[in-house]
């Protein structure tokens, strides 16, 4: 099966008006000491967010930390992105809430706890030591993870299988300029082995086994996290290391997230 050729998005980001990034300031100080404020990106077309947003996103970034969440990166990633723009306008008073809001297509935008989670446990892995290096995301969806990703890992690919949300996530990123970011059209099952091999792999979307491909291309050192079904078919979260031994498993809490399928849509 042909993939699309990766590209796309550019560089910076706009900065948030001198009274959103005081109020961020303020905010910033009552999380973890080693935090500090970060810019906010903010889409061109939109205009700047409002205070009320930004509120609300720094409530979210403190409940994280307070739930275990300490990946200084990955806080500060939380922050910078505006998940109000990735989902609906009617949704966007729900964005900073704790839960998955629908992006169509049968398909969610997950939860920004378990984004963060997931982002971390990356992040922390034995090729992560110098810094997260290419990252391959199996679920593009609205782009909000990929946008998350592209502040925590070197160089994002994350690939779609919808076309619908693969266009809808290049609207969502293109005012965001994220020069290492890149978009493919493709069955996540089958990876991207011309990006290959990765420090991390991230998966939205579970099966009952984990496609031979993505074990493939991860990289020694790396780590793949994803959605799996476990006994008695409850998914829980998989951390799978790839050592010079072979691969090691972990597995993690329970979780909920849309069924893994092939081909395109």
């Amino acid at each position: 099966m042909s993939l699309r050729k990766p590209g796309f998005p550019a560089r910076g980001a706009m900065p948030a008006t001198a009274k959103a990034q005081s109020n961020v300031h303020r905010e910033w100080m009552r999380l973890p000491a080693d935090l500090a404020p970060v810019p906010m990106a903010v889409r061109e077309t939109l205009g700047v967010e409002t205070v009320d947003f930004t509120s609300a996103r720094l409530r979210m970034v403190q409940r994280l930390a307070a739930s275990g969440i300490e990946h200084t990166r990955v806080l500060k990633a939380m922050n910078s992105v505006l998940r109000h723009q990735f989902v609906d306008s009617a949704l966007a008073v729900q964005a900073y809430q704790d839960t998955s809001l629908p992006i169509g297509l049968g398909q969610t935008i997950s939860k920004p706890s378990i984004v963060a989670r997931m982002c971390e446990l990356l992040a922390q892995s034995a090729a992560a030591q110098s810094g997260l290096g290419r990252v391959l995301e199996i679920g593009t969806g609205c782009g909000y993870q990929a946008a998350v990703l592209s502040l925590v890992a070197k160089e994002v690919y994350t690939i779609e299988r919808l076309r619908a949300l693969h266009e809808k996530a290049r609207v969502n990123l293109r005012p965001l300029r994220l020069a290492n970011v890149h978009l493919i059209l493709g069955d996540g099952m089958l990876g991207f082995a011309s990006g290959a091999p990765y420090a991390g792999i991230i998966s939205a979307a579970g099966g009952e086994e984990l496609p031979q491909a993505w074990c493939d291309q991860l990289a020694e050192g790396g780590r793949l996290v994803a959605p799996i079904l476990g006994a008695g078919g409850q998914q829980v979260l998989l951390v799978v290391d790839r050592t010079a031994d072979g691969f090691q498993r972990t597995v993690l809490e329970h979780v909920h997230f849309v069924p893994l399928k092939s081909g395109l849509g």
